[in-house]
């Protein structure tokens, strides 16, 4: 009988399109993919160490999986098994710990998925993880998510990835332009570029090949693909070539996902980022000057070590008054290993959650304007599969949320609409502009 294995990810895109392709290496070798609560034989969880509490998450993941299967094989994966291999093999129920050069031959690496006396380390020093593993998630969703970069060569003070993923390294473009077909073969509609650091695409063997703009030309010629979507940016990498191509191109989408981290010059060159924020405004600028509808996603990270009130105001003020369209807000927690980790005038917690909270609100205002600037506009929503309370949800291509009664014709299907109404919690109501679906 074959063995039934289940997956259950932590993190970001690139880990969902990891786990999404280590599955179909299980189903390919004859396992059988089943739900979590299905009662596998074997669990494969895949980790992140950015998130706060990356411990607890993964013991908690750790104790539900052995609630119902006390005799599954439990391994984990991901940046936190990098980061902590040694820790991770003391929770108890867990079998075997892989670090970022052996997720993608665990197969092989843990023959049969017996248990050992002891659970198995197999973590080597990350300058051993050199190699592009081609990754994207199928089925899952609407949108399928396209790796096709992986580790970073950038030592921001506050960051571990480096640690847990490795250097800069990426896929050919060729071979993306392959998978990008395969996926569109499979009737997906939009695809999410997505990497560690994605802007810095065309690392091959240690020496620069090939360049994002390149790779983002050659994928607006793949057939099928109705959408593509940049998952994110940094600014300095974001070139004006590129935004110049998106405003004018067939499939990529007004949507940019930028990191600021903060407006503060003087906290940026503490947090060694790359740019000052006059550059940052320079972009923005530039890309609402092209594509005035265009939505803007900022990264930003409040109470960093040396952070005064003075500093917290300026990003404040800054992002006031900057047309983005909302903040992905992060709450700095400090991370061993890191510069950050060691520097002094460590800003209090309450306080850090006090700044995190006021920035959070700006977002809320900073949306709401977005989806009010778009009343009235017609657009091609993308469906999706999620439903609740009977509504179904979808995204225009600049990112607008919608939501519509359920119908369920309209999974996956691209439609146009107004934008009619946005409901106090912030939900953009459609009306059809067309009965039929559009086809391409």
């Amino acid at each position: 009988m074959n063995k039934k294995v289940a997956f259950y990810t932590l993190g970001c895109k690139l880990n969902f399109s990891e786990t999404s392709s280590i599955s179909r290496m299980f189903e390919n070798r004859g396992y059988e993919k089943v739900d979590f609560q299905a009662n596998p034989d074997i669990f494969i969880i895949n980790t992140c160490s950015v998130t706060e509490n990356a411990d607890k998450k993964c013991k908690k993941v750790v104790k539900e999986a052995k609630k119902i299967n006390p005799d599954a094989f439990v391994t984990i994966i991901g940046c936190y098994a990098q980061l902590k291999p040694k820790e991770i093999s003391e929770i108890k129920g867990v079998d075997a710990v892989l670090g970022a050069a052996e997720k993608f031959q665990l197969i092989d690496k843990l023959d049969g998925f017996t248990k050992k006396d002891e659970p198995q380390v197999l973590a080597s020093d990350i300058k051993e993880a050199k190699s592009f593993n081609n990754a994207f998630s199928i089925n899952d969703r609407t949108r399928t998510f396209l790796k096709v970069q992986d580790g970073c060569n950038y030592h921001c003070a506050f960051c571990t990835i480096p640690l847990a993923r490795g250097k800069s390294r990426s896929d050919t473009i060729e071979n993306i332009v392959n998978s990008a077909q395969q996926i569109a073969s499979e009737d997906v509609k939009e695809i999410v570029l997505t990497g560690v650091n994605t802007g810095d695409f065309g690392i091959q063997d240690g020496k620069r090949k090939e360049r994002f703009v390149d790779l983002v030309k050659e994928l607006d010629n793949v057939e099928g693909i109705e959408r593509f979507r940049i998952s994110s940016i940094e600014p300095n990498l974001l070139t004006n070539e590129i935004i110049e191509f998106v405003s004018q191109s067939k499939r990529f989408v007004p949507h940019f996902h930028v990191p600021l981290q903060s407006g503060s010059n003087k906290i940026l060159r503490k947090m060694r980022r790359r740019y000052l924020r006059e550059l940052y405004e320079d972009r923005v600028a530039k890309i609402k000057q092209l594509m005035p509808q265009c939505c803007i996603g900022v990264d930003v990270i409040v109470g960093f070590p040396g952070e005064t009130e003075e500093d917290f105001l300026e990003t404040y003020h800054f992002l006031k008054d900057l047309p983005v369209s909302y903040l992905h807000v992060f709450t700095y927690s400090e991370r061993p290993n890191t510069d950050a980790d060691e520097m002094d005038k460590v800003v209090p917690m309450k306080i850090r959650n006090e700044r995190s909270k006021m920035l959070r609100s700006l977002s809320e205002k900073k949306k709401r304007a977005f989806y009010e600037e778009n009343l009235g506009r017609e657009e091609v929503v993308l469906f999706e599969k999620d439903i609740h309370d009977g509504l179904m949800e979808g995204f225009t291509d600049n990112y607008v949320r919608v939501v519509a009664k359920y119908d369920p014709i309209l999974i996956n299907e691209l439609k146009k609409v107004k934008l009619t109404n946005l409901t106090a919690e912030g939900l953009m109501e459609v009306t059809e502009v067309e009965t039929e679906v559009l086809e391409h």
